[in-house]
């Protein structure tokens, strides 16, 4: 799926992507009336259900007690659930969030497509909240950039700067202690609210049962990137470089042991240094940690690619790309020439036609049936182009 950035977007209250990025974008909040008229939530709720029962999909299930009960009148459980350990649907206030939808369910995956005018290396995952009347999960604020898009039922929105981060003691739940609300408003299916990251907001149900899609898109914070590229770096540091070891022939005797020497400081830098000199090198680490499958995803093996076939990317995978590399599943390639634009356009669109297969070098085309067979790629029998 291709986004024109520059058209009007009713998906943004008729802003154009461009547009929006720069206004909205972790700046303010933005109400769309109507932003998917029409929308249909991307599972039924007995669907929703079947899935919070499966290993290895991430849900959590919390409840709002009669104050007296649980944690400070909250309840958080986190699953599997077998249907009959969810509540009974007559009873109010309850919810259940099933995260990565995106990783199950086709059409939630086609429905995060929509919001492919941010970079891929943002976009995290689409998270869906069934509640029964009254359910909600208490004033919180979020760290990242948030969709809100009604599909099914009404939710009640107030939002508000966050004034005071302080949280509600002994709660499972990141509770403001101190929430109030600046706007309010109600929201029927195909409504969609934008939050920046800390912009504090409550989203109650309101009328019966209703559904919320989250589309999150993820942070990372400066001390995570900083471990994850140093580990990534030295792996990739020279082995003669890496197995030199400190000397200190020069070292004199001490009546201060305890003290550390000003060489092994010095030895230390250099060697951090050594793993960071190579900026391409950098680039390569970043590449495959934003690419790395969470830790919870598996592939299936298949066969490889056969004659006449196009491809689509596995909801699953994750595929990015830079000047010289691309990235799939934290694994890197180099690329260049009219395989690198092959490789471009498939992370871009996350599909190639048949045709395009059959322009693909014979390397090209022997990596792409290589991904099929480790499920990384879904074939495509017809071309629709």
């Amino acid at each position: 799926m291709v986004i024109d950035v520059d058209a009007a977007a009713p998906l943004l209250g008729g802003l154009s992507p461009r547009r929006f990025m720069k206004k909205h974008w972790q700046k303010k909040p933005l109400l769309i009336r109507q932003a998917m008229p029409g929308v249909q939530a991307p599972v039924s709720r007995s669907e929703l259900f079947a899935l919070a029962g499966r290993e290895g999909v991430e849900c959590r299930l919390i409840e709002q007690l009669p104050r007296g009960k649980g944690s400070a009148g909250w309840s958080l459980r986190h699953g599997p659930f077998a249907r009959r350990a969810l509540p009974p649907l007559n009873r109010a206030a309850w919810t259940l969030l099933v995260q990565g939808l995106d990783l199950h369910v086709a059409s939630a995956r086609a429905l995060l497509d929509r919001f492919r005018f941010v970079p891929e290396a943002r976009l995290d995952d689409l998270m869906i909240s069934f509640a029964t009347e009254g359910g909600g999960v208490g004033p919180h604020f979020d760290s990242y950039d948030v969709f809100l898009l009604q599909v099914h039922g009404k939710r009640r929105w107030r939002i508000g700067r966050l004034e005071d981060p302080s949280l509600e003691p002994d709660v499972p739940l990141k509770i403001l202690s101190n929430f109030e609300a600046e706007e309010e408003w109600l929201l029927e299916p195909g409504d969609m609210l934008y939050l920046p990251p800390r912009w504090a907001h409550d989203g109650v149900a309101e009328g019966g049962e209703c559904m919320t899609c989250s589309i999150g898109f993820r942070a990372p914070m400066r001390s995570e990137l900083a471990r994850e590229l140093l580990v990534r770096c030295a792996d990739a540091v020279d082995t003669d470089q890496a197995a030199m070891l400190y000397r200190d022939a020069q070292q004199e005797a001490t009546g201060t042991p305890g003290r550390i020497p000003d060489t092994l400081v010095q030895f230390a830098a250099e060697a951090v240094q050594a793993a960071l000199r190579d900026p391409q090198a950098l680039r390569v680490a970043l590449g495959e940690y934003l690419t790395e499958p969470k830790a919870q995803i598996w592939f299936e093996l298949r066969e490889p690619l056969g004659d006449g076939q196009g491809v689509h990317l596995d909801a699953r995978t994750r595929m990015m790309y830079d000047a010289g590399h691309v990235y799939v599943n934290g694994d890197s390639w180099r690329a260049g020439g009219r395989d690198a634009r092959l490789m471009q356009r498939l992370a871009d669109r996350r599909r190639l036609t048949a045709r395009e297969v059959d322009g693909a070098s014979e390397g090209a085309r022997e990596l792409l049936s290589q991904w099929c067979e480790d499920g990384w790629l879904q074939p495509e029998e017809h071309d629709d182009e």
